[in-house]
């Protein structure tokens, strides 16, 4: 099943709930739970560096800067080579990066944010893969007072596309009733390494004001 959610102002959701069948996504989370490297890493935020409360693993050709630490270039684990190229054929980009983060339980979190690095492009796709446990996750408007939250089932993908990282935060708040874990898998596409920019005749603003 399939919703397309148009959050204006050119943003918008696609969320599919079923795009993995549950046994598939059962096996898939066991086997990036026992081989996936996870590591606790630092990041700055508000000028302070803090721990991340999430575990994490990543992967790609091209290293990936945000929230002021580099992700250096990693192999892709078969499985998560496999499910990008799912996502590439099914949506026509070329998803060469992707980040895993791993709840251990409701306590772990993570806080609103954009995935609006330059190295992205001006409205970049971005594919979130959702594994274990259902949790919440909210959206925030940059500049309204508008919100909206999903609840993301085991096997989910939710795309956010558009100008929703231009003018939308998102987040994974601490739910502590939840004792199970959840691996979320977010798919990019890197267009440069760090500190590429996107030539200024693709910025859509401008083919919209012309």
């Amino acid at each position: 099943m399939s919703e397309k959610i148009d959050l204006g102002q050119r943003a918008w959701l696609e969320y599919i709930i079923d795009w993995l069948p549950s046994a598939e996504a059962d096996n898939i989370l066991s086997v990036l739970s026992e081989e996936l490297t996870w590591v606790e890493r630092s990041i700055i935020a508000r000028g302070k560096v803090v721990q991340q409360p999430r575990l994490m693993a990543w992967a790609g050709e091209l290293p990936y800067l945000y929230s002021g630490q580099v992700l250096e270039p990693q192999p892709m684990h078969p499985l998560l080579n496999e499910l990008g190229e799912r996502l590439s054929d099914h949506y026509g980009i070329a998803f060469n990066h992707v980040v895993a983060n791993l709840y251990r339980d409701g306590r772990d979190r993570v806080g609103f944010h954009a995935d609006d690095e330059p190295e992205l492009g001006y409205e970049p796709l971005i594919a979130s893969l959702s594994l274990g446990v259902s949790r919440r996750f909210v959206l925030k408007h940059k500049y309204k007072s508008r919100r909206k939250n999903i609840n993301l089932k085991h096997g989910s993908l939710l795309m956010m596309g558009g100008a929703c990282q231009h003018r939308w935060y998102h987040g994974l708040p601490a739910n502590p009733a939840i004792v199970l874990p959840r691996i979320n898998l977010t798919y990019r596409s890197l267009r440069g390494a760090p500190g590429w920019r996107a030539p200024r005749e693709e910025d859509p603003r401008k083919r919209h004001r012309g």
